[in-house]
């Protein structure tokens, strides 16, 4: 027991030398990539598949770094959202938007004026906006978003939709998405991430879906912003007949057969930082079985399952049962992952659990807890202010 606090205290001491426990360094990148699935048989009844590509670093996806201190300097602007989702906000139709989302300030008493303030502020900012996202967007209203549904049951950030965000909203003449994924991303995303396949391919294939949206999003941090581009397919879910046994084959809903990590990713190590998930909600008790593919061992963190071998791909299931059922694809040292590796079933028996060495356990279970941003990076529930 000794050995190991020593080991601990090590780490904590000298930062990151995980050549200690691994033969080769751990990193993280600034930036990455996801794709999602979600399977909502509870509130929309409709599949969502998505792409996000994100990064805190403005050479990666670029905005002008004068635009990005002053929107975060600014202190009461929680995000800039650019979006050709149908109905941005209520009253908006076939028109895409920008919302310029704006913390409440409190010694607003009333509608008008918060309103009035929200709308001061938004202006300070929507003629650079405009000029980087090459839009012409004009004042619409200023929105209370006032339910948080969606956000309770997928446990995300109410940066963006949650209640009582309050939204300048700006609109336009809608684009079809694969004009718009086309326009956007030759601009902001750097060529070399362009260049380097991976889920910015699979973007591009569902960019020509019919039902295809996209929306790019500054989030101001304290020291930085996070740059997001999305694009998102929604469909209606297929009749399932309660208490039956679902197989899952999550590539099949992106239309591929092999999913790729981006090349840009190749120059280090970088196991959390290209991830694939699925969320699946149901109306009843439900529970992940027969799993095609490798199961990551974990150990339990704060309530959270912590992958403790992360330079091995697999599935990491949290919960895996109930009326919502979360999983993790991490790629560990593997660049890429077919569909026979990512099939699950949902309703049979309950998977039997791996047992893992409990030294090697909290070794590496230290070596994440350090890494906050790969904890943050691996749960992919949103940017929580």
């Amino acid at each position: 027991m000794l050995k190991i606090l020593l080991l601990i205290s090590i780490i904590t001491i000298f930062g990151i030398s995980i050549n200690d426990v691994y033969s080769q360094e751990i990193e993280l990148a600034t930036f990455q990539e996801t794709a999602q699935i979600i399977i909502d048989n509870k509130i929309s009844n409709s599949n969502t598949m998505s792409i996000t590509l994100l990064s805190s670093n403005i050479q990666e996806i670029i905005i002008p770094v004068e635009l990005e201190e002053k929107i975060r300097e600014n202190g009461r602007i929680q995000a800039v959202v650019l979006t050709n989702e149908y109905n941005c906000v209520l009253g908006v139709n076939d028109q895409s938007c920008i919302l310029i989302n704006i913390e409440r300030n409190p010694e607003d008493k009333g509608i008008n004026a918060i309103q009035k303030s929200t709308k001061e502020i938004s202006e300070e900012f929507i003629d650079e906006i405009n000029q980087i996202f090459d839009t012409d967007a004009k004042f619409f209203q200023v929105y209370i978003h006032t339910t948080e549904e969606a956000n309770k049951a997928l446990e995300t950030s109410g940066i963006i939709s949650g209640s009582g965000t309050i939204s300048a909203v700006y609109t336009m003449t809608k684009e079809d998405t694969y004009s718009m994924y086309q326009k956007i991303s030759s601009m902001l995303i750097s060529k070399q991430i362009r260049n380097g396949g991976g889920f910015f391919d699979v973007a591009k294939i569902l960019s020509i879906e019919e039902n295809a949206t996209m929306s790019f999003s500054i989030i101001p941090t304290e020291v930085k912003s996070l740059m997001q581009l999305r694009l998102s397919v929604n469909n209606p879910t297929p009749n399932q007949i309660e208490g039956t046994i679902q197989q899952i084959n999550p590539l099949e809903y992106f239309k591929i057969e092999n999913l790729n990590r981006s090349n840009y990713l190749t120059a280090g190590n970088y196991p959390l930082n290209s991830i694939f998930q699925i969320v699946i909600l149901s109306n009843h008790e439900t529970n992940v079985s027969n799993v095609k593919g490798n199961t990551i061992p974990t150990q339990m963190i704060d309530g959270i399952e912590i992958p403790t071998e992360i330079t091995k791909e697999g599935w990491i299931f949290d919960p895996s049962k109930g009326e919502r059922i979360q999983g993790k694809y991490i790629f560990g040292q593997s660049a890429s992952v077919n569909q026979n590796e990512l099939r699950f079933s949902i309703g049979e028996s309950e998977p039997q659990s791996k047992e893992t060495d409990p030294v090697e356990s909290i070794i590496v279970v230290s070596i994440i807890t350090i890494v906050s941003i790969g904890a943050a990076i691996f749960y992919l529930k949103g940017y929580k202010k």
